[in-house]
């Protein structure tokens, strides 16, 4: 599955229109619905939304920051003083002040924390890429089984409406030989009592293509069950896949493994980070201040103000060392190298897990492709016994079980080889899930 295809396909479907049961639904176009309307892959582009934003202000950190303040206060007072020749005198004191400062602090050196708070943002925005291609490849793989059980279904009921037809032919005869005296009652019987089971048959195939559409319609997330028709007719795959070359560079295509070397360096930045800690804090700090103060009447004129203002500018450097924190310092550190060995553990289990997988799923493979050559082969013996058996028993030549027998040889034959179909299908789709190149 070529991304250019899906590119197309879910240019046709971004108009919104619902493909009606007249339009044969194509894989790509069932892909590029789940695509665009699945959840998890929605609720996986939030986040990944959230880490580009963060990642878009990063360089920010690197900057000073700069605040401003001021208040303004009034303070109404009465004053009374009494001197030393007996005098008396006082008056209502009314004081306005004025403090405004514009401050900036610039952290110079914190052990290199900066730059790893920049690297993990950009580790997190790669983290939220990722998450997306592994739900794609999830949601993608999904999809193409109930694609395909869709077509595997809709060939079953291929299968049995022959078989009904071929029954009803034969009750047909049955009960022509009957009318005429050269056959008898429970061939007949017997040949309506198949037909019947054939019919019930078929009921329940269409009921399991019921379950199929509806399953694909939640991938969808529409609310409605897919379209009746496929328009792919035959379950097709590839027959060159080989064991070495599905093994071979998972590093660069699995988005789970790519996720999990993500996750070992976020936690070797938050080692980092920790051991930063050690480190001593050093930072520009400077301010601008303006104070101004008036009195609007005074007692005493001669030693109290009406008016006072200071302005100024200050500024320094500030370090801040870490001496003793009660050995957070060291217990964060160690955390972190706990995380990181947690991490890498988790990268090689899942790594031997995607290995043995691909193992397992290539014998499935190989197995079902080896028993659908044998059950092709079958097929075209089962079909010639068949047409010489049908035209033994119109002659008259041969009996109605050994009829029945062939049809139902038929019956059975292409049971095997369309599930034999299906079954190496959804190895190969496996694989593919496994390797994470599902969709390229």
């Amino acid at each position: 599955m070529t991304m250019k295809k899906l590119i197309v396909a879910l240019f046709l479907c971004s108009g919104g229109a619902a493909f009606g049961q007249e339009h044969p639904l194509t894989l790509e176009e069932a892909i590029a619905i789940a695509l665009q309307n699945n959840y998890d892959i929605q609720l996986s582009r939030n986040d990944s939304t959230v880490a580009a934003i963060n990642q878009s202000y990063v360089k920010y950190s690197f900057l000073p920051t700069v605040n401003a303040q001021g208040s303004l206060i009034v303070n109404n007072a009465r004053q009374l003083q009494e001197l030393k020749n007996g005098q008396t005198r006082g008056g209502k004191v009314q004081q306005t002040t004025l403090n405004t400062s514009v401050n900036l602090n610039w952290t110079l050196f914190d052990g290199f924390r900066m730059f790893i708070a920049h690297d993990r943002v950009n580790e997190l925005l790669r983290v939220g890429e990722l998450q997306i291609r592994n739900q794609v490849v999830s949601t993608v793989a999904d999809v193409m089984r109930n694609y395909y059980g869709i077509v595997r279904q809709q060939e079953q009921i291929k299968a049995l409406q022959e078989s009904i037809a071929l029954a009803s032919d034969r009750l047909r005869i049955s009960q022509y030989k009957f009318d005429i005296g050269t056959g008898v009652k429970p061939d007949v019987l017997q040949a309506q009592i198949d037909v019947n089971a054939q019919r019930s048959n078929l009921l329940a195939q269409q009921g399991q293509l019921d379950v199929y559409r509806a399953q694909l319609g939640y991938l969808f997330n529409n609310g409605q069950p897919a379209p009746v028709q496929v328009a792919d007719t035959v379950i097709t795959f590839n027959e060159n896949i080989l064991l070495d070359s599905a093994r071979s560079g998972l590093d660069q295509v699995n988005p789970r493994l790519q996720l999990g070397r993500a996750n070992i360096r976020l936690a070797e930045l938050t080692l980092r980070d920790a051991r930063a800690s050690r480190w001593p804090t050093v930072s520009f700090t400077s301010a601008y201040n303006f104070n101004r103060a008036k009195s609007g009447s005074v007692v005493n004129e001669i030693t109290q103000p009406v008016l006072n203002r200071n302005s100024g500018l200050n500024y320094g450097l500030t370090a801040t060392i870490p001496l003793f924190n009660g050995f957070s310092v060291r217990r964060n550190i160690q955390l972190a190298q706990a995380e990181m060995d947690y991490q890498q553990l988790t990268y090689q289990r899942d790594l031997s897990n995607i290995q043995a997988g691909i193992s397992a799923a290539y014998v499935t493979y190989d197995a079902a492709r080896r028993t659908l050559k044998l059950e092709e082969q079958n097929m075209a013996l089962v079909r010639e016994n068949l047409g010489i058996v049908r035209e033994r028993y119109r002659l008259g030549v041969t009996n109605f079980i050994e009829l029945r027998t062939a049809e139902q040889n038929l019956s059975d034959a292409q049971f095997r080889i369309i599930q034999a179909r299906y079954n190496t299908k959804l190895s190969e789709i496996q694989l593919m899930q496994l390797r994470g190149d599902i969709v390229r």
